[in-house]
């Protein structure tokens, strides 16, 4: 079978399709899905380019989305021929979290799923939402999760809650989805009007462009009548927690999600201190975290936010280059 492959010391002309071994068929606790696509991440990024010194020989991607062609002894959550997708942590079944590290992550620490077929533990997969396209379930392990998470799990997000979300990355446009579909009213920030209309287009009540007004954070308060927002979507790191320390209100919560400006700088403890606020790290989710949003995402009619561009297998290489250029808007996803 076909896979794709990293030659150390990793870049985007260093993802080879190749001939592989096929897995072969499912021994206990063990489903064989056949893969059909993935979706691309920032994490995905830092393995395929080379800044994470990728294993020479690993196959990447954390995601990867597909059907169940056959299952092994004592399997109790998949039949043949469900529709699934794959879990980032699949040790981190329930609970607090139990990782901290990623040893166990596929397309990182141990291959993922940029392959045609794949054998794994049962945890390793739950199912996809009824009804969903392979491509638009291979955006929950990361990207929609995380968001998920953030706003709900961690969160607790009700109706009526304001969520600030930086840029229109992929956790980004996932959290301005869910906090619409939960009643909540949305802030969205980012450099290009473009995809600002995009996110007004989707449901967001308020838009600011951070290139043109620099205290965004200010504006935030303003917007909220100057009570300041609930939740923030944090990705950017170091170069925009001080700005949504500014945007949260007295006890809120942000997410920090992301590092794209750096995973160190300056923060304003005094106001983080005064606006007795919870910044809580997060990377991702567990297994029962990622089958409760499939039930909800089953009830609740949204639909994942999917660059027009697309791309195969033997293309990985352009998909990264073309997510490293920031053109895209929600996730870029590569079908087989």
């Amino acid at each position: 079978m076909k896979a794709v492959k990293i030659a150390a010391p990793g870049g985007f002309d260093k993802l080879n399709l190749v001939d592989v071994e096929d897995p072969g068929q499912p021994g206990k606790g063990e489903i064989r899905v056949k893969l059909h696509a993935t979706s691309l991440n920032f994490h995905d990024l830092l393995v395929t380019s080379g800044q994470s010194k990728p294993e020479d020989g690993r196959i990447p991607m954390s995601d990867g989305a597909g059907i169940v062609e056959a299952v092994g002894e004592g399997v109790s959550d998949f039949a043949e021929g469900d529709h699934v997708v794959s879990t980032f942590f699949p040790q981190w079944l329930a609970g607090p979290p139990r990782v901290s590290d990623f040893s166990g992550t596929p397309g990182d620490g141990i291959d993922g799923y940029a392959r045609e077929a794949v054998v794994a533990s049962q945890t390793s997969f739950t199912k996809s939402p009824k009804g969903w396209s392979h491509a638009e379930a291979a955006t929950i392990t990361t990207a929609g999760l995380t968001a998920w998470r953030a706003l709900v799990v961690d969160g607790g997000l009700k109706a009526g809650d304001t969520v600030l979300a930086l840029g229109t990355g992929g956790v980004s446009v996932y959290a301005v989805q869910i906090a619409k579909m939960m009643g909540a009213e949305v802030i969205v920030t980012s450099s290009s009007d473009e995809k600002l209309a995009q996110m007004k287009a989707l449901g967001a009540d308020h838009l600011i462009n951070y290139k043109a007004d620099e205290n965004w954070g200010r504006t935030v308060t303003k917007l909220t009548g100057g009570r300041g927002a609930d939740h923030v979507i944090e990705v950017g790191g170091a170069g925009t927690l001080a700005q949504s320390i500014r945007a949260v209100r007295t006890g809120g919560h942000i997410a920090l999600i992301g590092v794209l400006t750096g995973v160190s700088g300056d923060v304003p403890t005094a106001l983080l201190m005064q606006k007795q606020a919870r910044v809580e790290g997060l990377i991702v989710g567990s297994r029962a975290n990622q089958e409760d949003f499939v039930r909800a995402l089953g009830k609740g009619g949204l639909s994942p936010v999917i660059d027009e561009r697309r791309f195969r297998l033997d293309s990985l290489g352009d998909a990264f280059a073309y997510q490293q250029s920031g053109g895209h808007v929600g996730k870029i996803v590569a079908t087989w």
